[in-house]
């Protein structure tokens, strides 16, 4: 008797997510994706919906992934001039993370970003060149291993609007771009592990 029950219960359910899916995305504010329509001012990093990538090819098979989290930082917009816009995004190195947790430990140690003597990363923009509506090519010094080194990354502007889940108001970014290592002083298994490294940071910034 129950599971005759159950099973009209379940199918009403199903029929009623959609439903309830229009529900919430009518509820959603809207998403910008004109970015001369952000608000100004000063956005800091959200944390948690930040995400700081890199891949180098390993041995020639494969580009092998990691990340490093609990960012840091700021962004200036001023939405009428995008060249006026500035940003810095800072992460611990000690965050560096892969599928690997003995990597891991290698990645932090003394042999390759040694994260007890150069416990941050930072990238400082210096000037924002907009390349298309939605795109720049943001120059800045990249600092990585007690090394400071000039870095273009090309910015994508992804969307803006107040984050219906903390009523925020909530601007994302994704930045990318190609540095090399041993301009740095990580040299390790150059060029088994390519020197070419592919650093792309996707931002959420919130409204200060």
């Amino acid at each position: 008797m129950t599971r005759h029950l159950v099973l009209p219960a379940l199918s009403a359910a199903a029929l009623l997510l959609p439903a309830c899916a229009q529900i919430l995305a009518a509820a959603a504010p809207p998403i910008l994706h004109d970015p001369s329509r952000v608000k100004p001012g000063t956005y800091a990093v959200d944390p948690a919906h930040t995400q700081v990538l890199f891949s180098a090819l390993h041995m020639g098979f494969t580009q092998y992934y990691g990340n490093f989290s609990a960012a840091s930082g700021s962004l200036s917009v001023v939405p009428k001039k995008p060249s006026a816009m500035s940003v810095n995004i800072s992460v611990p190195v000690a965050s560096v993370a892969t599928t690997s947790p003995k990597l891991d430990g290698e990645l932090k140690s003394a042999d390759w970003l040694d994260a007890a003597r150069y416990p941050t990363m930072v990238f400082r923009s210096q000037t924002v060149t907009p390349t298309g509506a939605t795109t720049a090519d943001v120059a800045g010094t990249l600092t990585l291993h007690g090394v400071a080194k000039m870095l273009t990354l090309h910015a994508t502007f992804v969307g803006a609007g107040v984050n219906m889940l903390d009523s925020k108001e909530t601007v994302g970014f994704q930045l990318s771009g190609t540095l090399k290592r041993s301009d740095f002083g990580v040299t390790k298994y150059v060029p088994l592990v390519s020197d070419d490294v592919t650093l792309t940071i996707s931002a959420a910034f919130e409204k200060a």
